[in-house]
This record gives structure tokens, sequence and C-alpha cells, in this order.
């Protein structure tokens, strides 16, 4: 069985900055990435250190490439589709690779448009309808908690939320 190393380039041309650079423009026109994730493909992908720095170069010079960019859309996105909240949220994006200081100052923006306990009511809503605390037993009500922390709220706003 060959190694997972030699079925990763397909092209027997040598690595070079161009290559690169049009092996990421295609990765970029599917979706965005990091530039630190963008990196990693490029390394999987077997082109060298110093090709891959050159076309995250380029496409950042060129914007086609912007972590800030990246981390405000996908903050965006998590938060309006309610996937995830507060800590979670920043560690998928530290987990994507965006850098920890731009992570803080998006968030900070991103979640003071965002109200945790309106949140928290849309997604029990939307997602559970017939749930009703008082009713509920102990597994049901253990199930909507581990839902709502895997989101990233805090326990003190799940109960608030669940007992109003």
């Amino acid at each position: 069985m060959p190694s997972r190393n030699s079925l990763k380039s397909r092209s027997t041309e040598p690595s070079s900055p161009e290559r690169a650079w049009q092996y990421a423009l295609r990765l970029l026109a599917a979706r965005d990435y990091t530039s630190a994730r963008l990196r990693k493909k490029l390394r999987d992908r077997l082109f060298s250190d110093a090709d891959a720095d050159a076309a995250i170069a380029r496409l950042e010079a060129e914007q086609w490439l912007n972590d800030r960019r990246f981390a405000e859309r996908f903050a965006e996105s998590a938060l309006a589709a309610g996937r995830f909240f507060g800590p979670r949220l920043r560690v998928e994006l530290r987990r994507r690779g965006v850098p920890t200081e731009l992570v803080d100052e998006v968030l900070g923006h991103a979640l003071a448009e965002y109200d945790e306990g309106e949140e928290l009511r849309v997604i029990l809503d939307r997602r559970f309808p017939e749930f009703d605390a008082t009713a509920a037993g102990d597994r049901e009500k253990r199930r909507v908690v581990g839902f709502l922390q895997r989101r990233g709220f805090g326990l003190a706003a799940i109960f608030k939320a669940i007992k109003a």
C-alpha cells in the first residue's frame, strides 16, 4: 500500500511559488481559509515552506486571503445560525487557525450585538419546541442542557432560559 504522503501530490512538477499560489487560489475559490489553515494544506500537498509562505504572502497582498475577514464571517455565521456561542465560538475560531488576539477582537464586537438570553430562547424554541421544564424528566432536561452547553452557552443562562 502506498504511503499517505505519496498520494498527496499528483503532479510530477517541482514545487514552486506559482504552483502553490495556483493551488491555494483554487482552494479559496471554494471557501475561505485562514492563513494558518491554508499553509497547512499547502504543506500537506508537499509544497516547500518557502513556496507556501510566498504564495500566502501574495494572496494576502492581493486580498484573496484575510484572517480578519474569515473570523468576522465565521463568527457572524455561527452566531446567526446558533451553532456556537461564547467560549465554544472562541475555541472553534482558534481551531481554524485564527490568531488569539484577533479572536478576542472579533468576538468582542460580534458578541456585543447578541444577547445570550435571547439567543438561548430562539434556539430552545427552534430545536425543542415542545420542551417544558416543569413537565420534563431529568433525562430530557440533561439532554437539553447538554445540547446548549455544547453550543457554548453558560450554565446560569441556560437555567434562566429554561425556567422562563
